[in-house]
C-alpha cells in the first residue's frame, strides 16, 4: 500500500510540475467534441495489379467502405456503398481488378469474404451460415489464397486453399489444437504455427504438408514467446520473432534442414513486426522505440540499410511493398494528426502523402505534441510515460490534471492521435499517459 502512494505521490508531484512549467503563451481556438471525432478513420492498402492504384479502408460515409486512390495522388474514390455493414479491404486479385473483401453482419464480427468483380457487383464467396471466415494469405502461384474458417467446428479456425477459379475451398489443416497460423512457405510444403500458453509465454510448430506431421521447435518449457514472421521467398528459412534469452524481442532466422536459428535483427527495444517483400529483395522490421514505431528497411540478402529520406514525423506503420518491389505504402499517426496513408518509390527515393483524414474545421497547430517522459516508482526503477500539456498554459499557471490508464494485460499507451485525448487538453487538462513497468 504504502509503495503505491508513493507511486501516486509522484505522479502528482509530476503532473503538478507540468502544469506550472512556464510554456509559449499560446491561445489556441477550442474545438468541441463532436468535431474532433469528425474525423476520418483509415486503414490498409492493397496495390491494383498493374501497381496504378491503391485500395483502402475509410469510414468517410459514415459506414466503412472501400476507396481507391491514384500512387500519384488525387481525389480517392468510392468503390463500395454499403449503409450497414462495415466493409474492409483485404486485397486486389493478383492478376485483375476483383477485389476481395471482408465483412460482418451488425459487427457481430462473424467475418465472411467477398469478391468484388470488375462491375461493381459483390458476391459472397464463403457464405456458411454462422461460420467465420478470416484471409490468411495469397499462394505464390497467384492461383488461390489461403483463409481461416470455422464452419466445421465453431471452437477451430481450420486452414483453408481457396481456388480463384472455382472458388471451392480444400482443407489444408484441421486444426484441432487451436494453433495460431503464423506464415505458410512459398512451395507449400511447411506451415509455421504458435501456439499461446500465457499472455508472455508461446510455443512454435512447423507442419509438414506432406508428412502431416507438426515438429515442436520451441516449448513452453523455453519460458519466451515464439511469433512467426514470415518464410523466405525460396521456403528454406523461417524468419520468427522471440524474446527467448533476452529482454527485448529480436529476429531470428531458423535453417529448416540444420534445424539451427541464427539472430539476424536486435534492437534495444521490442521488435514488434517483420517482414520480406515478394521476392526477398528488403526486409522491413517495426521497432517499439518507448511508444512510437520505428521502421528500418535492409537488403534482406546483406542486412545493410537501405537509404530511405527522412520520412514524416509519428508513428510509422503498416508497410506494404508493391509486388513488383518498386513501391511501398506505409500509414503515419502523430498526435496531433490522425492516421493517413503515403507511398514512397524506390527508384526516385520520393514519398507522397496520400490521404488527409483530419476534420478541416481542426487547426492540428491548436493540438497537443506528445512529450515521452519517465519517473521513478517506489523502487526507484523508471516509469515510461506520455505526456501531454495544453498548448495555453502560460508560466506559472496551473492547470488540472489527468492519468491516463491503458487497457491490459499486454496494452501499451502509445504516441498517437486521440481524439478524447486532444479534446481534454485541447481544453485545458494536462495528461499523462503511464505505461508498464
Amino acid at each position: 500500500m504504502v509503495a503505491r502512494l508513493t507511486v501516486v505521490y509522484a505522479l502528482l508531484a509530476m503532473l503538478a510540475v507540468a502544469g506550472c512549467q512556464s510554456s509559449k503563451p499560446n491561445e489556441p481556438s477550442q474545438y468541441t467534441i463532436e468535431q474532433f471525432l469528425n474525423t476520418r478513420s483509415i486503414f490498409g492498402s492493397a496495390f491494383t495489379p498493374d501497381e496504378k492504384r491503391i485500395a483502402f479502408t475509410s469510414d468517410e460515409s459514415g459506414v466503412f467502405n472501400a476507396y481507391t486512390v491514384s500512387v500519384n495522388g488525387g481525389n480517392a474514390e468510392q468503390i463500395t456503398f454499403s449503409d450497414s455493414n462495415s466493409v474492409f479491404v483485404v486485397s486486389f486479385f493478383p492478376n485483375d481488378n476483383r477485389l476481395l473483401l471482408m465483412s460482418d453482419r451488425g459487427g457481430n464480427e462473424i467475418w465472411h469474404l467477398y469478391v468484388r468483380e470488375e462491375d461493381g457487383s459483390v458476391r459472397d464467396i464463403t457464405p456458411w451460415e454462422g461460420a467465420r471466415s478470416t484471409f490468411e494469405s495469397w499462394c505464390f502461384d497467384d492461383m488461390s489464397f489461403y483463409f481461416g474458417c470455422n464452419k466445421r467446428d465453431a471452437r477451430f479456425m481450420d486452414l483453408y486453399e481457396m481456388d480463384i477459379a472455382s472458388f471451392e475451398p480444400v482443407m489444408v489443416y484441421q486444426n484441432d489444437p487451436g494453433y495460431e497460423v503464423g506464415a505458410i512457405s512459398n512451395d507449400k510444403k511447411f506451415i509455421a504455427f504458435s501456439k499461446p500458453i500465457t499472455t508472455s509465454i508461446s510455443e512454435m510448430y512447423l507442419y509438414r504438408t506432406d508428412s502431416g506431421e507438426a515438429d515442436l521447435l520451441f516449448s513452453k518449457d523455453d519460458n519466451a514467446s515464439f511469433e512467426p514472421a514470415t518464410f523466405s521467398a525460396n521456403s528454406k528459412h523461417l524468419y520468427y520473432l522471440t524474446n527467448k534469452g533476452r529482454e527485448f524481442s529480436c529476429l531470428n532466422r531458423y535453417d529448416i534442414d540444420s534445424g539451427r536459428s541464427e539472430t539476424v535483427v536486435q534492437a534495444d527495444w521490442d521488435l514488434m513486426y517483420a517482414d520480406l517483400s515478394r521476392e526477398d529483395k528488403y526486409r522491413v522490421v517495426g521497432i517499439n522505440e518507448n511508444a512510437k514505431t520505428v521502421i528500418e528497411i535492409a537488403d534482406a540478402s546483406t542486412g545493410a540499410p537501405v537509404g530511405l529520406p527522412e520520412l514524416p514525423a509519428g508513428d510509422i506503420s503498416s508497410v506494404n511493398i508493391s509486388k513488383s518491389e518498386d513501391l511501398m505504402t506505409f500509414y503515419v499517426n502523430s498526435s496531433r494528426s490522425p492516421n493517413n496513408m503515403y507511398i514512397y518509390n524506390f527508384s526516385t527515393k520520393r514519398y507522397l502523402k496520400l490521404t488527409d483524414s483530419m476534420n478541416p474545421e481542426i487547426d492540428p497547430d491548436d493540438l497537443a505534441d506528445a512529450e515521452r517522459v519517465s519517473f521513478k516508482s517506489y523502487d526507484g526503477l523508471e516509469i515510461p510515460s506520455i505526456l501531454y500539456k495544453p498548448n495555453q498554459l502560460t508560466g506559472g499557471a496551473k492547470a488540472p490534471a489527468l492519468v491516463w490508464v491503458h487497457g491490459g494485460p499486454g496494452g501499451q499507451s502509445r504516441i498517437g492521435y486521440s481524439s478524447t485525448i486532444q479534446f481534454l487538453v485541447n481544453h485545458g487538462y494536462v495528461i499523462l499517459a503511464v505505461n508498464n513497468r
